[in-house]
């Protein structure tokens, strides 16, 4: 692996850290209290060119590899967590999706708009009974000639209430279980689409997460992303991407957080010296930092594979797992160093803790991604 970045990756990370210090640092916390969606943020990130940043400049996309991807997505959850699942979404799932599995007409309709951040995508796989369990799938569509006919509900929907498109996966053949999942293009204006309960959450609440109802919800057959029955193909595909998304969520909320408990334990007095020179704090920070770096090279073998156009479901498992594991550990951490400071909103590392723990479950939970290792493990060895 080369660990060299090139002068264009720099310049993505430069980019993306200075927009999230000048604008997403600005109000976090009251956009967190106030659990107030970042319209303004997000619509500077689309002028940007990172809510479509792997798409083809074709499709109104930026063109460029998942390292890039990474290093953007590492930079703003270092700030804003909120503001990148939502970055994080409509790149990994939706966007990919589309541009993997699209028509050449879905992608000039669906696509562009949503690459260049003028439209903004929601990925609808979960349901109240299917979350670990994707595959039972009780939405169903049916078709009526020309067109299908969409019923059910989703839930835990990130981007529900903001996006414009959504994808959404509902069986279309009951009998082939799995092999009976379609996929569809859902838009927020169609009849009978309904956004419906807005969760109240622990963390990235500046993030909406939302409910989803479907009452007899007409969609043509141009709406179908890929074929009949490809659905679950496309949404277990669209997750290995996104699992690199959400362990550089976790990986930029680990960084935020040793950065900030750093900065405070060279400050901080006590017993006439800096909290730096103790040794309980050094073997904190020590612990904090080979952990993190462990998950950014887990997180940059994913990426590096993935642009390589390697299988790449293990490695993609193990940096979530891992990044999002120590990504709650080095929060609790940085709270601990900063004391009573620590569990105040200005200090910001609160948030953070709150922040890092959905990474252990969204986009498939911890326990998911260690059946995902271990299944790839016993089928192609070590």
């Amino acid at each position: 692996m080369n660990f060299n970045l090139t002068e264009e990756q720099l310049m993505i990370r430069d980019t993306a850290r200075q927009f999230a210090e000048e604008e997403l640092l600005p109000g976090v916390i009251d956009r967190d209290e106030l659990e107030e969606f970042p319209h303004e943020q997000i619509r500077k990130m689309g002028e940007l060119g990172f809510m479509g940043m792997m798409v083809p400049e074709q499709w109104g996309g930026s063109g460029l590899d998942a390292i890039s991807y990474v290093l953007a997505m590492t930079e703003i959850s270092k700030i804003d967590a909120s503001a990148a699942v939502v970055m994080s979404v409509n790149n990994s799932l939706v966007c990919w999706g589309l541009n993997e599995f699209g028509s050449t007409l879905q992608k000039e309709k669906y696509l562009k708009p949503l690459a260049s951040g003028q439209k903004l995508g929601a990925f609808a796989l979960s349901e109240p009974n299917a979350g670990s369990d994707a595959s039972n799938q009780a939405t169903v569509a049916v078709r009526n000639g020309e067109n299908w006919v969409i019923n059910g509900a989703k839930n835990w929907i990130t981007n529900g209430q903001n996006a414009d498109l959504y994808l959404v996966f509902a069986s279309t053949d009951k009998v082939n279980k799995s092999h009976g999942i379609s996929c569809f293009v859902v838009e927020k204006n169609a009849p009978g689409f309904s956004v419906l309960k807005k969760e109240r959450k622990l963390g990235i609440r500046g993030s909406d997460t939302c409910s989803l109802g479907f009452t007899d919800v007409v969609v043509h057959q141009s709406a179908m992303i890929g074929k009949e029955g490809d659905g679950f193909r496309i949404a277990m595909q669209s997750l290995d991407g996104g699992r690199i998304g959400i362990a550089s969520q976790a990986l930029g909320i680990a960084k935020g957080a040793l950065e900030r408990a750093l900065n405070y334990s060279k400050e901080r007095k006590q017993f006439g010296q800096e909290i730096s020179n103790f040794q309980a704090i050094q073997w904190k920070l020590a612990e904090m930092a080979m952990q993190t770096d462990a998950a950014e090279l887990l997180i940059m073998r994913a990426a590096s594979m993935k642009d390589e156009h390697k299988k790449y479901s293990r490695e993609s498992a193990m940096c979530k797992l891992y990044a999002s594991r120590n990504a709650v550990q080095v929060a609790l951490e940085a709270i601990q160093i900063h004391g009573g400071y620590g569990y105040v909103k200005e200090y910001h590392v609160e948030r953070m803790l709150r922040d890092a723990k959905i990474t252990e479950i969204y986009e498939g939970t911890s326990e998911v991604q260690h059946i995902v290792i271990a299944r790839d493990l016993i089928k192609n060895g070590y």
